[in-house]
C-alpha cells in the first residue's frame, strides 16, 4: 500500500494528462500537486518538500531536464521520473546521468506506471533506512569492504562484532565467491589484533609437498635446497592472525600437525627439534559439508570441533537479492575509477535484470560481470544491453517457456509479480521468435502498441533485433 505520507508532483503541459494522472494516483492514496510548466514547477520544488516528481521532458517553456536538475539540488533524496511521448536512447542517458530514477515512453501502461512509482518510493524508503544504519556502522563498527544490509548480513555483522574482540577460534562456511575471506578480515580489523599481521593460507592453492614447510618453516640443511633458515607463515603471523582459506582440502598427516598448533599454539619447523611458541588466533574457512568430510573419514573430528569453536555461515547471493543493488554500485565505482571512465550509474531495469539471476559464482562472478561491463560501456550509465548477459538470458527464455503454473500452488504461498512477469517473458520471446525478431509483428501478435512493446522488452531485459 502507498504511504499517504508520499507527496507527488506532476509536472506536465498537457492539460488531459495531468488532470488523469492527478486522478490515478490521488485514487492510489497519494498526496498530489500538479504543475503545468516547468517554472511553475521549480517555483513549487523551493517552496515544498516532495518525495517524487513525475516530469514530462517537453515542457512549454523549459526542458524537463531543467526540472529534474532542480529537483536533485534541492534534495539529492528526491525520486525522479521522466516521461515523454518523444523517448530516444540519449534522452534516456541524458535523463540518468542527471539522477532520473527512470524513463518511460508515452503512452504508458497504467499499472506499470504505478508499479514503478511504487517501488522507486519503496527503494527511496529502504535507501534512507540503509544511510541510517551506514551511518551507525560507521559510529560503532567497521567491517572493512563487505557491502550489503540483508537481513543475513546484518545477522552476520552482529556476530562479528560478539566475537571479534574474543580469542575463539571463528570457522567461516559458504559457497565459493561468497566473501568469506571478507568476513575474516573485519574479524581481524574488529579485534584486539588489529594492527597485527593478518595472514592469508591458501590450503589449497599449496602443493602437499610444501604444504609442511610452508605452514611451519625450516632450518638450515634440513632438505636439498634448504640453504638458511626460512620462517613459516604460523611463525609470520606470531601476535596477529592467521586464516586458513578452504581449510577442508588438508590432507590427514598435516591435519594431525594442525592440531597441535589450535591446541598448544606450538610447532617444530621441518628440521628442527626445538619447539616454536607462537600467539595467534585462527580464522578458517570452507566451502565444503565439512560434516560429510568427517562421517567419510576425510576429516580429524578433534579438529573440526577445535577450528568450529563459532560457525559464521555466508549466505549465497541467490538468497540475498537484496544485496545485488549495492554490491553492484559498490563495483561500478570500484572499476569505472580503476579503468579511469565515467560510469556512474546503473539503470533500474539492468539491476532487475541482475536480480533474477541466480549468480552461481556469486559476488565474485557479479563482481567479474560489472568490471567487464564498465570496460565495454560507451556510456556514463549501465543499461541492460551492457551487461553481457545473453547466455544467461536464453537459458532463462528456455527454461521459461517450459514452466507451467498451477494455481493450487496458492495454498503453499506464490509471488504473484514473479509469475505474471514470468509469463510475459514467455509471450513477448515467442512473439518476437514468430516474427523473426521483427518488433511490429510481435506487436501485432500481441495485439498492443509498437512503444508498448518496446517499453516491455526494455523492462524485463530482452534484446532482439527489428
Amino acid at each position: 500500500m502507498p504511504d499517504l505520507t508520499n507527496k507527488l508532483l506532476i509536472v506536465d503541459d498537457e492539460l488531459s494528462m495531468r488532470e488523469f494522472l492527478e486522478l490515478m494516483l490521488e485514487a492510489e492514496g497519494y498526496h498530489v500537486d500538479i504543475a503545468k510548466t516547468g517554472n511553475q514547477a521549480i517555483q513549487m520544488l523551493e517552496k515544498d518538500f516532495y518525495d517524487l516528481v513525475l516530469c514530462d521532458i517537453r515542457l512549454g517553456d523549459i526542458s524537463g531536464i531543467d526540472v529534474l536538475k532542480k529537483a536533485k539540488a534541492k534534495s539529492p533524496d528526491c525520486v525522479v521520473i521522466m516521461i515523454s511521448a518523444y523517448a530516444t536512447a540519449e534522452n534516456a542517458v541524458a535523463a540518468m546521468n542527471e539522477g532520473a530514477y527512470d524513463y518511460l515512453p508515452k503512452p504508458f501502461d497504467n499499472d506499470e506506471l504505478k508499479q514503478t512509482i511504487s517501488k522507486a518510493l519503496e527503494l527511496k524508503t529502504l535507501s534512507e533506512e540503509k544511510n541510517h544504519l551506514d551511518g551507525l556502522l560507521k559510529e560503532n563498527l567497521h567491517f572493512g569492504h563487505i557491502v550489503g544490509n540483508s537481513p543475513r548480513m546484518k545477522s552476520i555483522y552482529k556476530v562479528i562484532s560478539q566475537v571479534a574482540p574474543t580469542r575463539t577460534n571463528v570457522m567461516i562456511t559458504g559457497e565459493s565467491g561468497t566473501g568469506k575471506e571478507l568476513i575474516a578480515q573485519a574479524i581481524h580489523q574488529q579485534s584486539k589484533r588489529s594492527d597485527k599481521p593478518f595472514v592469508v593460507i591458501n590450503c589449497a592453492s599449496i602443493p602437499d609437498t610444501l604444504l609442511e614447510s610452508e605452514f611451519f618453516g625450516y632450518k638450515k640443511g634440513a632438505f636439498t635446497g634448504a640453504s638458511h633458515d626460512k620462517k613459516g607463515l604460523f611463525d609470520l603471523a606470531n601476535t596477529g592472525t592467521v586464516f586458513l582459506d578452504e581449510v577442508g582440502e588438508l590432507q590427514p598427516q598435516l591435519q594431525i600437525k594442525l592440531l597441535r598448533i589450535v591446541q598448544e599454539r606450538t610447532f617444530k619447523p621441518v628440521g628442527s627439534n626445538e619447539d616454536v611458541h607462537v600467539d595467534i588466533r585462527i580464522l578458517s574457512a570452507t566451502n565444503k559439508h565439512l560434516e560429510t568430510e568427517l562421517i567419510e573419514g576425510r576429516f580429524r573430528e578433534d579438529l573440526y570441533y577445535r577450528l568450529n569453536v563459532v560457525e559464521i555461515k555466508v549466505p549465497p547471493l541467490r538468497e540475498r537479492k537484496g544485496d545485488i543493488r549495492a554490491l553492484a554500485q559498490h563495483f561500478l565505482e570500484k572499476y569505472s575509477r580503476l579503468q579511469e571512465k565515467e560510469v556512474t550509474k546503473i539503470s533500474s531495469y539492468a539491476v532487475d535484470l541482475l536480480q533474477k539471476y541466480d549468480f552461481p559464482g556469486n559476488i565474485r562472478e557479479l563482481e567479474n560481470l560489472i568490471e567487464r561491463s564498465v570496460a565495454l560501456s560507451n556510456t556514463n550509465i549501465l543499461l541492460p544491453d551492457n551487461l553481457s548477459l545473453s547466455i544467461h538470458k536464453r537459458r532463462w527464455i528456455e527454461g521459461i517457456e517450459n514452466k507451467r503454473f498451477d494455481i493450487n500452488d496458492v495454498e503453499h504461498g506464490v509471488s504473484l509479480d514473479v509469475i505474471l512477469e514470468e509469463i510475459e517473458r514467455a509471450y513477448l520471446v515467442k512473439a518476437l521468435g514468430l516474427s523473426n525478431g521483427s518488433k511490429n509483428k510481435a506487436a501485432d501478435l500481441l495485439g498492443i502498441s509498437f512503444r508498448s512493446l518496446r517499453y516491455r522488452l526494455s523492462k524485463l531485459g530482452i534484446d532482439k533485433p527489428d
